[in-house]
């Protein structure tokens, strides 16, 4: 089964928020909603000695996503790609998928009354094209493929880190699938705080 996701390299990212704009604009996201957000991650330390590092935070496409397990509409549901997404004509505004996000990544749209996250582009991945915030990082921050196909963009990016650099956002059980770059000589990978 494939296992589409973005994987980002932080070590690259230098923080331009490029991709909330794009995806914003591509996407039709209200002011205020995201899709994807740049978190700021310290500065940490004490000078000059101190780290920062950005976080661009979307869906997670987790293995075992909670949103899909108590949408009970079926709005939330698992393509035939496995992209979690959501069918607006079935979601009926309860919110109980922003609930279960361990995230917060996905976002209500007020005007018409139905959860929206990221997906992946699909509109675009669908036709074999890039997510656009992989597609426009000016940094060259982002990967996009299946996990699950070495010859993916995104595993070869793994492929190529120090398995020590790999990280994801903290795992409840989810299995989250976008991974993260980040190298010690850059900055410690900060979880939560």
């Amino acid at each position: 089964m494939a296992q589409y996701a973005i994987v980002v390299d932080l070590n690259r990212c230098i923080g331009c928020h490029g991709c909330e704009v794009v995806c914003k604009n591509e996407n039709n996201i209200a002011l205020g909603e995201y899709w994807n957000k740049v978190v700021d991650r310290g500065p940490f330390g004490d000078y000059p000695n101190m780290e920062l590092y950005f976080l661009p935070t979307m869906c997670q496409q987790c293995a075992d996503a909670p949103c899909t397990n108590v949408c009970p509409t079926g709005a939330s549901y698992r393509d035939g790609d496995d992209v979690v997404l959501i069918d607006k004509e079935k979601c009926i505004g309860c919110k109980y998928c922003m609930m279960a996000c361990p995230y917060g990544v996905r976002s209500w749209n007020a005007a018409e009354r139905v959860v929206e996250k990221c997906t992946l582009c699909a509109h675009l991945t669908k036709n074999g094209e890039l997510p656009m915030c992989v597609r426009t990082c000016s940094a060259g921050a982002r990967f996009y493929g299946d996990l699950d196909d070495p010859s993916s963009d995104a595993s070869k990016a793994l492929a190529a880190a120090d398995p020590a650099s790999i990280h994801t956002l903290e795992d409840v059980g989810n299995h989250p699938a976008t991974h993260y770059i980040l190298s010690p000589g850059r900055a410690a990978w900060k979880e939560g705080e």
